[in-house]
Formats: structure tokens, sequence, C-alpha cells
């Protein structure tokens, strides 16, 4: 029988296991097995770590390291896909039936469309779950044994929660692995769950990683890279606002913004969000150092020099100046003037969020993008609150937190009708959250809520309601399972 997983668990078996010298930078251990592992509190900090740096390279993968971005922002309004190239700007345009050949498993065409990458950080994600509480305490060197190993465990929990979530935005339907397969024989091939039971799934294992986690200090060294109640807490609001459950969305995002010890940070200076953990990140992929920075990725694509300083024409990936210049139309918006360069000048405007670049190299070569990749931050929260508050007809408060943002942004406060202002919010978090990995999420949701279609002329009404928006698998996963079927839009399109 075709196994699904086994592909997927071979490379889990050669990853899982690591040592740490900085947080995510994983170094292998091939003669470790869970049977000889698991062993004390340094390995379950090890094990849990690797979590993260699976999920690293998840959004970091593709032939431009830019599958975040692919899932995230390519899709939306954001790109001018003249200006795009490749399998970039196929995704970019919704084209995701592209032909790749089975070989060519570099292409981003073809990693987008598999799903191998998450289903590693679910492997490990259920390798902690089953063997952190069997950590003994008294091998624990925190203060508080019992607690440390809670933690770890919530942490668990909440990838588990997050890759599920992430998933379901993107294929809508997948299939729901809760334990790890100790012999790559046994793993089980399965279907597709339907999306409410994928959620279904998400939102229980953020309420366990919830019970077993605790705020923490937002200025502690690992703040924001590792995941903690307030992320949980961001995350179950997330889950919740996809569904259309708003009422529940508000308390979720109530326990962020009110307990979780977070400012909003400086927008006179956007790019130093993304250069290490602000006071504002609840949750990010660090990249920040050398050792997790990446030689391609988003800065490469988007930036110039002086920005980046090997690029002396324009970014190789336009955005829509257009579009651009309707969103900031008041000119005077901090985030335009620190987020951006080149803006109403002769020159091409370009965002500039990840230039925080070094250079390894002499003159100027060897550039690493040392870019944190920001998943939540305070500000996404306030203002998915700001939605569900309007989507619930609470449009006071709705307007309270939309307007603190466009008060820290120094622009004045909205002129939205109440019946504009779920829209006007969702134009506020394309403002503020700009090629973050939210926009074409967003624009789904504004769709479901308003009918407003920001991207008609890749995603028309029927095609909608059809669910064109959901990925397809690639056609190598369903030829590796009788159990798979292809997503429904697409199942003509191969």
């Amino acid at each position: 029988m075709k196994k699904i997983f086994s592909y997927i668990l071979l490379g889990c078996l050669s990853l899982h296991f690591s040592a740490c010298k900085d947080f995510l930078d994983l170094e292998p251990i091939s003669t470790a097995t869970d049977q000889n592992f698991w062993k004390n509190e340094a390995e379950a900090n090890s094990g849990t770590a690797a979590m993260y740096a699976l999920l690293r390279k998840a959004f970091n993968a593709g032939e431009n390291g830019t599958m975040f971005f692919d899932y995230g922002d390519f899709p939306s309004d954001e790109f001018n896909t003249a200006r795009m190239f490749g399998d970039s700007r196929e995704i970019a345009l919704m084209n995701w039936s592209l032909p790749i050949q089975a070989s060519n498993t570099w292409r981003s065409m073809m990693v987008a469309r598999r799903y191998d990458n998450f289903y590693r950080v679910i492997d490990q994600a259920n390798r902690c779950i089953k063997w952190v509480p069997t950590v003994p305490l008294d091998k624990f060197t925190s203060s508080n044994a019992e607690r440390a190993r809670n933690s770890y465990l919530g942490e668990a929990y909440f990838m588990r929660a997050f890759t599920y979530f992430y998933m379901a935005r993107v294929w809508g339907d997948v299939p729901v692995v809760l334990k790890s397969a100790d012999n790559i024989a046994d793993a089980e091939d399965l279907p597709r769950s339907p999306q409410t039971e994928v959620l279904a799934q998400a939102l229980k294992d953020v309420d366990l990683a919830i019970a077993n986690m605790q705020y923490t200090n937002p200025n502690a060294a690992d703040a924001g890279v590792r995941a903690n109640k307030s992320a949980a807490f961001a995350l179950k609001a997330h889950i919740y606002a996809w569904m259309g459950d708003y009422a529940k969305c508000v308390p979720a995002a109530d326990s962020v913004i009110e307990r979780g010890g977070l400012a909003l940070a400086d927008r006179s200076n956007v790019p130093a969000m993304f250069a290490k953990h602000s006071t504002e990140g609840i949750f990010e992929i660090a990249m920040s150092d050398e050792s997790e920075g990446t030689v391609q990725g988003i800065s490469f694509y988007t930036l110039r020099t002086p920005y980046m300083r090997t690029i002396l024409g324009n970014p190789s990936f336009g955005i829509d100046t257009v579009r651009l210049h309707r969103l900031f139309a008041d000119t005077t918006d901090l985030r335009l003037r620190s987020g951006f360069a080149f803006y109403n000048s002769t020159e091409e405007a370009f965002c500039i969020k990840y230039s925080n670049v070094v250079y390894m190299l002499p003159n100027n070569t060897g550039a690493v993008s040392r870019n944190n990749l920001v998943v939540f931050r305070l500000s996404d929260i306030i203002l998915l609150r700001a939605e569900a508050l309007a989507a619930t007809n609470q449009y006071g408060k709705a307007r309270t937190d939309l307007d603190l943002i466009r008060s820290r942004a120094g622009i004045g406060a909205s002129a939205a009708t109440d019946g504009q202002l779920f829209e006007e919010i969702m134009e506020e978090r394309a403002r503020e959250l700009y090629l973050e990995g939210h926009r074409f999420f967003d624009i789904i949701r504004l769709l479901r809520k308003t009918g407003t279609n920001k991207i008609s002329w890749k995603l028309t009404e029927t095609e909608f309601a059809q669910g064109k928006y959901y990925w397809p698998l690639d056609p190598v996963l369903i030829n590796l399972s009788a159990r798979l079927t292809q997503t429904a839009y697409w199942s003509t399109k191969f």
C-alpha cells in the first residue's frame, strides 16, 4: 500500500533530534533515537526548538525562498505581476495548476502545492507531545521544573495547532495526523479531513497550549521566537476570524491585548520591527542572526540599492504602485514615510520593511537577509479585534481600535460610516501589515463577509464560490496515495 507520509517521515526521522548552538541552528545527531533521547531539560528544549526550525524551513522553501509570501502576499493586490517572473508570477496570477515535471522538486510551484514541510513540523510536534511528559522532573534545571515541562508541552500543542490552521487556510481539507510513526512502515495512509475538522483540532490543541503556557516577559531573550500564552490566544483569534465566528474572536484578542504586556512599536522606524523582536512582536520566525538569515528570500526580490547594494536596477518583483498610491492617499502616514523608498519620486517605489541586510564578504557581496518573519504582532491583533467588533455591529469599539492604529501612524481618525467600517478596517490592515503574509487571507475574509473583491481579475465571483482560493495538491501527492483527492476547484485543471 502506498503511504502518503512515508517520504515525509523519512525526512523527519533524520531531522528531529538536534542540539542547538544558537536558537534554530540545528545540528542532527544521527545516533539519537526517541528511546535514548528525551532524558533531561536540555534535550526537551532541543526537541522543542526543532519545531521552529522546521517551520522556518517551510516558510523559506521554494526556489526563491519566499514561500511565506507565496501563500500570503503574492496572490493579493500588492504586486505588479508584469514585473514578476517564473513561478512567482504564476503564483501571483493564481495559475496554480501550472504543469511541473515531477523531478523539478525545487520549483516554487511544486513546493507550494506540496505540504511535506508542514507535516515535518507536525511530526516533530507529535513527538514532543508524546515524549516531553516522560522527561523526569528531577532532570530539569529550571527553578520550576513542572512549569518548564508544561511550557515545552504547550509549545508543541501550539505548533501543531498553528500548522494545521495554516494548512487549512492554504488547502482547506488536509489529513489530520495526531501521532508520530515509530516505524515508517507503520505510517497511515490517510485521506483529507474536512476543513471544519482540521480547524476543530487546531482549536482543541490551542486550548491545550493555553492551559500549559504562561504569559512571558516581552523583553526576554527568546520572546516572540518561542510561543507563549499570548501567541496561543493570537492564534485562537485568527482561527475564529477565518471561521467567521467573530463573537469568539473578540475575547481571544482581548487576552493578548490586555494581558500580554506588549506595546506598539515606533512607526517612524518600520524596518526595526523586523530586524529583531520588537515590543509588539507576538510570534515570529527568528532570522535575525547570520546563522538564521538567508542568502535568498523576500529581501532579494523587493529591494535594490542602497538597501540591497548588489541590485542596481529596480527590484525584481515590483509592487503595484497604483494600488500603493490609493492605499496611502495620506502621505503623512509614518508607515509610508519609513516603510517605503522613492515614493512620489521619478524612481520606482518599493517596500523596505526587509532591509536589514548584512554583507559577509568584501565589496558589499555575500548579502545575508536578517529579517525575522513576523507572523503575529500586536497591531495585527488590535485590527483583528476591530474587524471582529465591526462584524458584530460593535462599531464604537471597532473605531477605537482602528483609530488607535491610525493615531500611532500619525494620521487622523477614520471617517468611514458604520456600513463602510468593516472594509475600512481591512484597508487599514493592508496599510499596517503590508507584505507581512496576511493580505491574501484578509482579502478572502473580506470577500466572505461583504462580497467586496479586491482581486476580481484573477478570482471571479464564480471562481470564489467554487473555492479557487484553496491551493491544489501537486499531482505527485495524489499519485502517492489512492485515498487523496484533488481540491475541488482544481480537480479538472491538471
